[in-house]
Formats: structure tokens, C-alpha cells, sequence
């Protein structure tokens, strides 16, 4: 046996002989003669673990955390081979390298498994113990279950056109996931290394948690919770949170594979308004360009592109344009973006030093080096005329990077990058090392060019591929999924992933973009959309149209009614979206975030997910059955959002239903309710939290349309009653220097039914559109009498729906309502 190594088949194992533990700032430093390993808390509750094998540490670079972040320390307190935080002890033994992270009263959050880390020539991989109660989210939009335990996964990012629901891997490369259940709590680990690396969650090991990488660094973050949601916010302080997108970004969008001409781009838009479909944006895929080069217009088919921008704005309807990262390769014919490009020698180099040219879209193609800031910055110069002509938005696609023609789908591995930023010393690199991060790079280059030729205004990028970190620059969708109920359900939990995975704002082809959907699927596709993130309707050429009126009156009817839903909830999801912005909370989450009971429950909730905690959406987990299926409500109290009226359901350990969410008590407060659902074409189950008061707006047909009436508040009576407002004026950088409105508004109930809402005063300068407002208090069973500061107010109860409304001045300083029984 050699010193030092415990040799396996085809790999050695570390295990520095004489190895010594050295106190360094903000942790320890363990150095053997053969490898050497640092860990360092950033803050209490984030570690940074770098393993060395030749006791060489490589240098201190990263795409996803930036080098601020990276030199935070916080203040440790030593211990015996170890250290100890205000929140965590850390223990590594010199002889083996074992890690192992408990939280102050010893409870085990995270620790390595035997032989935990060794070497396969440049490659390596990690071990860690896997409790049989732990269950692991993340990785961004892999395929499978919502839970990745038993199953193992390759990050390479891959142009996976009609991808199956075990198809891996596909676009997106996230290193980063959540585990639960374990007994010191949730905690997250990040394993910040862009080559093709991999994860076995217990597939061939089952007690076993294995990672790895064929090269690169072992860098690796390990973020303890003890919640799931304090381990995603930590998550988004380390690599990023997504920024506060527009307010339009949340309405209706729709797109096809291709709306061909500027003609028929109006009509679409006409239709829409036609049929009454609240819209804020129609996409143009690649055949707006000409020849389908970037930063081109087919001028033939889109004569006037400034006027169609201008004439869409007129009925509120923006317009988001593709650009791919592949530029043709035309000399001499007057294509800018190839002349400037070859003149700042800005495109990748093949392995023989010339310029990389493989066929795309527009053929011969040629590659910008996103890894260089000065391609970046040049290739963000080249939206300048699309930001002239007014268009909103900008649609990165095919930059897994793909290749036409070639088996891998991809560059050679021996294709040339030249890196030039984030704290790595300038060198050139394979594309084997940058290949995961040239998507994120890319529509970071789409971005910060967005952000500067437009320095007040918020961009938004949409993308198919990136990194972690990549939620600072673009929201995502899940790519070229496929029409079909297996593939719908798959959505959801895609989508929840990528919302753990820091993606706040993800999408879904809505009816899926290959195939064509029934009109029942389309239509049960447009419900469960209207509750997520993002909302495209989308769909590939060939295929049937899928507008929302293709399929009759009826169809049109109820789609129609979920987007209408969608507009009148903006202000709840604009909400979301700012907390998402300095928080780094989802906006679509599954139900264990906000209710970690729930993990437990003994309901099928692979299709269920809460919009920010207060509403909860409960789809069938057998999307294609009409076969009635349970739901499980969180306990604390629920009420449907459609009727208003609590929820009745049967209580799981009590002995009877629950009658009234605001007054519950008991096992109604303590455990969840059980309720039987069958179901219909027309109705997606809905409910909202007890305690919660949700704002909503009348309904318009754009976010550029103003509502007419007061705001209304919707306060459904329970325990820790609150509800918050924001606005701004939904488009510019204002609200960063306090032009935006932020109010906290709570409720509480006294034993004889009474209800006192309390408006805080408000935060902000910005003058919102009402001016007055409707509470409307839910679960009364008669008008009462309601006071403000005192003064009566006009009262009027509904029977229909148990509900007392009351319209009353808009509240800017602060007030006190009072509504009697």
C-alpha cells in the first residue's frame, strides 16, 4: 500500500499521513504531504470547502460566486480538528478528510460517508452519508421526480429537443441542491465546478451521497438551513437573486415557432384583443431574421419592425425577440456582426488555432468568446438597434452551445476559450471546462448590453441554458418539452426545481412545444400556467396552432378565464416577485417550503405548489385521469379561493370536519386537512392560507392598462393575519432610488368574530393608481358594522359568497377598520 492512499480500482483515496490542522481566517486548513483541504464559514451558517490534491490550491475563481462573496469570514471559534460558528461545528478528520457539520446542540446536518473524497487522475468525487429520511431537491430542471433520491444525474448542458421525462441530461447545468428531512434540518450544497460533473443520490450506493467532476476544482459550498427556506436564501446570497423583472414579464405571453410575418404578427394580436385574452407580449422566433442571422430583420416579411413595435404598443402588446449566439460566417457581405467580430478577433478558436465554424441556424456559423469581457461587452454593443426599434426583450436560445450536424450536439472538447475575468488569471481553456457556463455567459453579455444601452429601464432575457448563477441575468424555460399529460405534470415539478435551484422566474411551453395538444390538455395546461412564474403559450412549426381559441368557444372560455384570474392576482405576483428580489424566495415553491409538515403528508402532491406560501394550488397528480384524488391542506386553516368560503374537510386525526377557517381550534390548528377533489375540465382547486390578505386589482387587458376602481384587499380571517403591498411603476430602475410603494397591512380576531385591520404606514414616494380601496373580509355570516378611526363606514354583505366589503379612502399614512359581526 503507498503512504498516504487507500487504493481502489482505477482511483486512490485521500488520507494525508501526518496531517496537520491549522487554524486560518474563519477556519481551518489541513495539510498533509499529499493533499491538503481548507474550510471556511463565509458567514455562520455557509461553509467553503476546497480540497487540494497535490496540496496546490488552485486559484481562487468562480463563475457563479463573485469574489467578494468569496472573501467573506466569520467570526470561529477553534476546537479540536475543527471549528465552531454562532451556528455550526465543524469537525475534519486529518487522517481521512471526513467532514462532518452539526448544528450547535450536535445534531448531524451534513456528514462525509467512508473514503470521502478520491482521486481518478484529474478527476474526483465526494461521498457523504445519506440518512434514509433525507430527501433531495434542486439540480435546476432534470427530469424524474420532484425528489432526486435514488436517482444520479450528469450536468452537461445538451440541446434535448423533445426530451422524455427521464432524459438526462438536458439544457441546464445547476450543481446545487437541497436536502430535507435530516435530523439537524435542511441544508443545501453547491458543488462550484463547470465541467461535466455528476450526482448519485443513493442510486448505486444506497446510504451513499456521491459527486464528482472529470477535472477541475473540488470547491464545494455547504449551507445549512436548519429550513429549506433559509438554506434558498443563503443559496441566492452566495451566487446571486434574480432581479425584479418588469411587471409585464408576469402577464399572458404568447409565441410560436414562427409567427412569419409582421402581417400575421398583427393579427395574432388582433385576436387577442378580439376574443378579450389579456396580453402582454407576442415573441418572434427565428424567422423575423434574415436567413436566420442574428441581429438581422427579414425586411421582406417585417418591412417597418419600429412600427410594429409601435402599433403593438398601442393595444398594449410588447414584443420580445430571438437572438442567438451564433453569428453566420459571411465575409465580404456587409454582416456587421461578423466584420466586428473578426476585427476584435472575438470569436472562439478549433484546437488548430483558426477560427470555430460549424453550421447553425444560418449555416457556417461562428462563436463569440463569452468568457472574455471584451466580447461580452461587444456583443452587448450589438442590441443597439433592436433597443432603438423599441423591442422589449431579448430570447437567448440554442446556447447549450448547439451544433447542427455533428453527434454530440456540441463543440469539440478541444475547442479554444480565452478567460479573462471573475478572478481568473487571463489563460485560455477547453471547451470541456467552459461548455457549461457559455450559456449563462452569453446572456450575461445579452443583459449588462441591455442594462447599458438602456440604463434606467430593467431587462429581461430569456434563456435555455446556463449555470448556477445564472438566475442574475435571465429567467428560463425547460425547452423543447412535448404535448402530453406526462409532460405537463413534469412541468410542475421542473419548474418547482428551478425555483429551489435560485431560478425564480421559469416557464413551461404551455401544451408543449413538440406534437400538439388536445384541446383538453391545452386547455388544463393554461390553468395550471396561469399559477406559475412564467406564462407562454408556445409551439413548434408543423404542429397545430395553439392560440387560445383554436379549440372553440368553450375551450376559449375557460383559458380566457385563468389569464383573466392571472391579471386580476398581478398585484399579489408583483409582490412576490420584489420579495424575490431582496430575498431570494421563490415565487412558485412547493408546499414543504412554507409547511415542512407537509413532506409527510399522506396525499399525492406531485402536482401541488403554493404561489408565495398564501396560495396553494392543488393539481392532480394524475393529470390525465379523471379518477377523484385527495388533497392535503397544511394545518392553521384554508379557504377556496374560488367560492371564498372556508374550507370544510376532514381533519387528519380528529374526529369531524372543520367548519370555519378563522375560527379552527385544536387538531385543526395541528394537523392538515383531508379533502376528496374530482376532476374537471373547468376548475383548477385553489386555496388561500387563513390569515392571509391577498391584494387584487380589476381586471385589465395589459400591465400598461390602468385598472378602473379601487384596489381591493381580500383578508380571509386566521391566525397571523398580514398581508403586504408594493408597487411601482413596473418598467424602470426608479424603485431602486425610492420610487415604490411598500405597505404592511395586518388583521387580527377577536373571540367574538370581530375583525381590526391595521394599514402600517406606507414606504416609498410612489403614487399608486387608486384611490380608494375595497376590504373585503371573508367568512361573515351577517353585514355587521364597520369603523374607520372610528367613523362608520358603509358595510355590504354578500350571503353568496360570506363576505362583507367595505370601500374606504386609500390609506397612505396608516388607519384602523374595524368590521364588527
Amino acid at each position: 500500500m503507498k503512504k498516504g492512499y487507500w487504493l481502489l480500482p482505477a482511483m486512490v483515496v485521500a488520507a494525508p499521513a501526518m496531517a496537520q490542522v491549522t487554524p486560518i481566517a474563519g477556519g481551518v486548513e489541513v495539510r498533509g504531504a499529499t493533499a491538503a483541504m481548507q474550510v471556511v464559514a463565509l458567514t455562520p451558517e455557509t461553509l467553503r470547502v476546497r480540497i487540494a490534491r497535490d496540496g496546490r490550491f488552485p486559484e481562487d475563481a468562480s463563475w457563479a460566486v463573485d469574489s467578494e462573496t468569496r472573501k467573506l469570514r466569520a467570526a470561529v471559534k477553534p476546537g479540536a480538528n475543527g471549528f465552531s460558528t454562532s451556528a455550526l461545528r465543524v469537525v475534519v478528520d486529518p487522517r481521512t478528510l471526513a467532514l462532518t457539520v452539526t448544528d450547535r446542540a450536535g445534531k448531524v446536518i451534513v456528514a462525509d460517508a467512508a473514503q470521502p473524497v478520491a482521486f481518478d487522475g484529474k478527476g474526483f468525487t465526494l461521498r457523504k452519508a445519506m440518512p434514509q429520511a433525507e430527501h433531495y431537491y434542486g439540480l435546476g430542471d432534470k427530469t424524474g421526480p420532484l425528489d432526486r433520491r435514488g436517482g444520479s444525474f450528469v450536468d452537461w448542458n445538451t440541446d434535448s429537443y423533445g426530451f422524455g421525462v427521464a432524459t438526462d441530461p438536458i439544457y441546464k447545468s445547476i450543481p446545487f441542491f437541497v436536502a430535507t428531512g435530516g435530523a439537524g434540518g435542511s441544508y443545501g450544497l453547491f458543488l462550484d465546478n463547470s465541467w461535466r460533473s455528476w450526482f448519485d443520490f443513493g442510486h448505486r450506493d444506497d446510504d451513499v451521497l456521491a459527486m464528482g467532476a472529470p477535472d477541475g476544482p473540488v470547491d464545494y459550498y455547504v449551507i445549512a438551513g436548519p429550513t429549506t427556506a433559509e438554506v434558498v436564501r443563503r443559496y441566492g446570497d452566495l451566487t446571486g437573486r434574480s432581479p425584479l423583472m418588469p411587471q409585464w414579464a408576469l402577464g399572458y405571453q404568447q409565441s410560436r415557432y414562427s409567427y412569419m410575418t409582421a402581417t400575421e404578427t398583427r393579427a395574432v394580436a388582433d385576436r387577442l384583443r378580439q376574443e378579450r385574452v389579456p396580453t402582454d407580449v407576442i415573441w418572434l422566433d427565428i424567422d423575423w431574421q434574415d436567413r436566420n442571422r442574428p441581429f438581422t430583420v427579414d425586411t421582406k416579411a417585417f418591412p417597418d419592425i419600429a412600427g410594429l413595435v409601435r402599433d403593438l404598443g398601442t393595444q398594449g402588446i410588447k414584443l420580445v425577440t430571438i437572438t442567438d449566439l451564433h453569428v453566420a460566417r459571411a465575409p465580404d457581405q456587409g454582416y456587421a456582426p461578423y466584420d466586428s467580430g473578426v476585427a476584435g478577433d472575438q470569436f472562439v478558436h478549433a484546437a488548430d488555432g483558426k477560427t470555430y465554424v460549424a453550421p447553425v441556424w444560418p449555416g457556417p456559423s461562428v462563436f463569440p468568446d463569452f468568457t472574455r469581457k471584451s466580447t461580452r461587452d461587444w456583443y452587448g454593443g450589438l442590441f443597439r438597434q433592436q433597443v432603438d426599434w423599441g423591442i422589449a426583450g431579448v430570447w437567448n436560445d440554442m446556447n447549450e452551445p448547439a451544433i447542427f450536424e455533428t453527434p454530440t450536439k456540441t463543440m469539440p472538447l478541444d475547442t479554444v476559450h480565452r478567460i479573462d475575468s471573475d478572478g481568473f488569471a487571463p489563460r485560455t481553456a477547453t471547451h470541456a471546462e467552459v461548455h457549461n457556463v457559455y450559456g449563462m455567459q452569453n446572456t450575461r453579455a445579452t443583459y449588462d448590453g441591455l442594462r447599458s444601452l438602456r440604463p434606467n429601464e430593467r431587462a429581461f432575457v430569456m434563456t435555455r441554458a446556463s449555470y448556477a448563477g445564472g438566475q442574475k441575468y435571465a429567467v428560463t424555460w425547460t425547452g423543447d418539452n412535448v404535448s402530453s399529460w406526462d409532460h405537463l405534470k413534469l412541468s410542475v415539478q421542473q419548474l418547482l426545481n428551478l425555483g429551489l435551484s435560485g431560478f425564480a422566474y421559469s416557464a413551461a411551453d404551455v401544451g408543449g412545444f413538440t406534437g400538439g395538444p388536445s384541446a383538453d390538455l391545452l386547455t388544463k395546461w393554461f390553468e395550471v400556467a396561469a399559477f406559475t412564474p412564467v406564462f407562454r403559450d408556445h409551439s413548434a412549426k408543423n404542429t397545430p396552432r395553439a392560440e387560445p381559441w383554436v379549440d372553440g368557444p368553450e375551450h376559449l372560455a375557460i383559458r380566457r378565464r385563468y389569464v383573466e384570474e392571472r391579471y386580476r392576482l398581478m398585484p399579489y405576483l408583483y409582490g412576490l416577485a420584489e420579495l424575490n428580489a431582496r430575498s431570494g424566495d421563490p415565487i412558485m415553491r412547493p408546499v414543504f417550503y412554507d409547511y415542512p409538515a407537509a413532506a409527510s403528508a399522506s396525499c399525492d402532491q406531485s402536482m401541488a405548489w403554493t404561489l408565495g406560501g398564501k396560495l396553494l394550488v392543488a393539481g392532480n397528480p394524475r393529470p390525465e385521469s379523471l379518477q377523484s384524488y385527495n388533497i392535503c391542506l397544511p394545518a392553521g386553516g384554508w379557504y377556496d379561493y374560488w367560492s371564498g368560503r372556508p374550507v370544510q374537510g376532514q381533519v387528519q386525526g380528529g374526529d369531524g370536519p372543520v367548519q370555519s377557517a378563522s375560527q379552527a381550534t385544536g387538531a385543526a390548528r395541528t394537523a392538515s386537512l383531508t379533502l376528496m377533489e374530482t376532476p374537471r375540465l373547468d376548475r383548477m382547486p385553489v386555496f388561500v392560507r387563513a390569515g392571509t390578505i391577498l391584494p387584487r386589482q380589476p381586471l385589465v387587458q395589459s400591465t400598461t392598462e390602468t385598472p378602473q376602481g379601487p384596489l381591493e384587499l381580500h383578508v380571509y380571517p386566521g391566525p397571523d393575519c398580514a398581508g403586504d403591498l408594493y408597487f411601482d411603476d413596473g418598467h424602470s430602475m426608479g424603485f431602486a432610488s425610492g420610487d415604490y410603494l411598500r405597505q404592511h397591512v395586518s388583521c387580527r380576531v377577536s373571540g367574538d368574530g370581530r375583525v381590526t385591520i391595521d394599514f402600517a404606514p406606507r414606504e416609498g414616494r410612489y403614487a399608486p393608481w387608486w384611490t380608494a380601496m375595497t376590504v373585503i373580509v371573508h367568512d361573515r355570516v351577517r353585514e355587521g358594522r364597520a369603523t374607520l378611526g372610528g367613523r362608520v363606514q358603509a358595510a355590504r354583505f354578500d350571503p353568496g359568497s360570506g363576505t362583507v366589503a367595505v370601500t374606504l379612502p386609500d390609506q397612505p399614512g396608516g388607519g384602523r377598520l374595524i368590521v364588527t359581526r
